[in-house]
């Protein structure tokens, strides 16, 4: 348990070097959330869902968010106990010892690289397509260049990027969602293809374009009154993303319907071209680009204050969690993520490793919720300025339901997904060996 004045293993006293700033409100940490959440998932996996649930698409949506609020709230616990940059780490090694919280907090770190990665190169893709260039490679690695210059420069500065681009990313969504509004009420919004089963199962997909909230408890140590701020900024952006996703959902199938969705490789283009003409694939471009841009920006941001944290919990090499005197930013661990997702995008094709990283974000969500029913009997005086909600005596009962979704969702990865990441879990075994510090 922690006791006031006690200074944490492995944080130094303030005298001997400079800090993370506070930098960040319920606002900015919001937006955080909301930005990685409204990600390019939205595009494709609409479509997808749709075939399986039918006009019933927007409930398989409230499925989704209400699975993925579980987690949510073992997190919103888990960081107004520990506001900590290190997150999933820290909380693994207060419930399961160092070795599962080395292997659950490196698991994050190479979810985080591949998919600042993956992204990128989604990002090259619609800004070659817009401006008709080529080199991907090249515009994918410049993308992470700035975005790590940025992230450099300060979180307050990277907090206001965010914004806008969160900003001009909804934007797109809003403008579908208001021109659906004349076309409420054109179908039964209660039919389903394969009844309740095809609802579950759409939003078990569905559940992908919810993934991104947990990067907020990595803001920990730059936001006012984290303990507080960081519970209600992971909650908040849960509800605001699910509203937005329903209400686009609802637009879509009332546009073109459920079918013509279910059929289309790029949905919400057939309802933009329904809705704005020939303009479709600028505004929709357009849109794709702020929203790719901003998840880069974000994965680039949470990683490596993950890595720093870490650092600073001596599990990692000590020059990691250096902070910079003038900025205020950890800037070794900015370096070494900006390298590491460089490699990886040099890689080119990375979607089957990436693909494979929904294996390590499945099993770290297992390990979150497990550690707060741990945490309420091992420490149970530790002080929660948020508690999870419906409890029988000391034992919560939704986060037993979110590590019991968690695995169901890790079962239905395909096969060579859940190969691949065994692989990436077994890795981190021997990694732990390497990087340990006495």
């Amino acid at each position: 348990m922690e006791k006031r004045g006690l200074p944490v293993p492995g944080h130094l006293p303030a005298s001997k070097h400079p800090h993370l700033k506070k930098e960040l409100g319920l606002f900015t940490t919001t937006f955080y959330g909301i930005g990685i959440i409204l990600g390019a998932g939205i595009y494709v996996l609409v479509g997808k869902a749709a075939g399986l649930a039918g006009n019933s698409v927007w409930i398989s949506f409230l499925i989704a968010a209400l699975i993925a609020a579980f987690t949510g709230l073992s997190y919103a616990e888990l960081s107004s106990m520990f506001p900590r940059d290190s997150g999933e780490y820290y909380y693994a090694m207060r419930s399961f010892g160092k070795k599962i919280a080395f292997v659950t907090g490196y698991m994050v770190i190479v979810t985080g690289v591949i998919a600042a990665a993956a992204v990128s190169l989604g990002f090259s893709g619609y800004f070659s397509s817009l401006f008709n260039l080529d080199h991907l490679i090249y515009i994918s690695i410049g993308l992470v260049l700035l975005f790590s210059i940025v992230n450099f420069i300060g979180i307050k500065q990277s907090a206001w990027l965010n914004v806008f681009f969160t900003v001009c990313g909804i934007c797109g969504l809003l403008a579908i969602i208001a021109f659906g509004f004349k076309h409420i009420g054109r179908v039964n919004y209660l039919e389903s293809v394969d009844g309740a089963s095809g609802v579950l199962s759409a939003a078990a997909l569905i559940f992908f374009a919810f993934i991104g909230f947990e990067s907020i408890v990595k803001l920990s140590e730059e936001t006012k009154h984290a303990k507080k701020i960081i519970p209600k900024a992971l909650i908040l952006s849960i509800l605001i993303t699910m509203v937005i996703y329903v209400l686009v959902a609802l637009s879509a199938i009332s546009i073109v319907g459920w079918e013509k969705l279910a059929a289309s490789n790029a949905p919400l283009a057939d309802v933009a071209a329904a809705a704005f003409g020939s303009k479709a694939f600028l505004v929709l471009a357009i849109t794709a680009l702020f929203s790719t841009a901003n998840t880069v920006l974000i994965l680039l941001i949470a990683t490596s204050r993950l890595v720093y944290g870490m650092s600073e919990s001596r599990c990692l090499p000590a020059f990691l969690s250096k902070v910079h005197p003038r900025t205020l930013t950890p800037y070794y661990a900015i370096i070494a993520v900006m390298l590491l997702t460089m490699l990886f995008g040099l890689v080119g094709d990375i979607m089957l490793v990436a693909e494979a990283t929904n294996f390590a974000v499945f099993l770290t969500f297992a390990v979150v919720n497990l550690s707060v029913i741990i945490l309420r009997y091992k420490e149970p005086l530790l002080k929660r300025d948020f508690r999870v909600p419906l409890n029988l005596g000391r034992f919560p009962v939704l986060p037993v339901l979110g590590a019991l979704t968690s695995i169901f969702m890790i079962f239905h990865l395909e096969k060579k997904i859940i190969l691949v990441g065994l692989g990436i879990t077994a890795l981190g075994f021997v990694f732990e060996r390497l990087f340990r510090r006495k």
